[in-house]
């Protein structure tokens, strides 16, 4: 997810982009006027609506499940617990139940965007101020912090690679980043005023991204690992 304010920052030199390959959209949903975060939990993809979570089968494209629960940024899934910002905090919510499990302060104290899960960590982008961290799900202790060129949305790792959204007026891209210098990789273009919030890799082919006040989600194509390009 992200809060889609605001105007250009400043820029540095970008790698080539390529046009982003969307595959398939999804939504409107009913009652849903927007999308923030995005997760995909193996089977299903979730959706971060504003006042709830909306799962849906991303074969038929139909609903399966909702929860009643406060989503205005990043949301992401873990194996078991879904995770998710809700103004200043991040909730950890059974999905099962929807009940709220634990909660953790979030690092942007309401300016928190994008949320992701790996190795052990969540993954929590900073909109304005073009960061992401990680930090401890357990205590929300900021463990290390990579900085970004651009407004930073929606994040998710896959296979290794640090992948984020970015959206600045009307240009957003899903670009690639080196996790350790934030040096821009590759970049995937979004189509002129098409933007990606929340977004999620599916851990295959397609990265889920949240189309903010379009209310929809959009499945775009995750290009084939260049080798050239990956940190050793």
């Amino acid at each position: 997810m992200t809060r889609t304010r605001g105007s250009m920052g400043k820029t540095k030199p970008q790698p080539p982009a390529h046009a982003a390959e969307i595959v398939r959209e999804y939504g409107p949903f009913a009652g849903a006027d927007r999308i923030h975060g995005v997760t995909h939990d193996g089977h299903r993809v979730w959706a971060a609506t504003g006042a709830r979570l909306v799962a849906f089968d991303p074969g038929s494209g139909e609903p399966t499940r909702m929860l009643d629960h406060a989503c205005d940024a990043g949301t992401t899934f873990d194996g078991t617990y879904l995770y998710q910002i809700a103004e200043a905090r991040i909730d950890k919510i059974d999905p099962a139940t929807g009940d709220v499990v634990a909660s953790i302060p979030a690092p942007g104290g309401g300016s928190d965007s994008g949320l992701a899960w790996a190795e052990g960590s969540l993954w929590v982008g900073q909109y304005r101020d073009r960061k992401i961290h990680q930090i401890d799900p357990e205590t929300g202790a900021v463990v290390r912090t990579i900085e970004s060129n651009r407004f930073v949305t929606g994040v998710t790792w896959v296979d290794g690679e640090l992948w984020h959204g970015t959206w600045e007026g009307d240009e957003s891209d899903i670009r690639r980043i080196n996790p350790e210098s934030g040096a821009v990789l590759e970049r995937l273009e979004m189509p002129s005023g098409t933007g990606v919030s929340g977004m999620e890799s599916d851990g295959a082919d397609l990265f889920y991204c949240g189309g903010g006040p379009s209310g929809k989600v959009r499945a775009v194509r995750r290009p084939k690992a260049d080798k050239a390009n990956t940190p050793a």
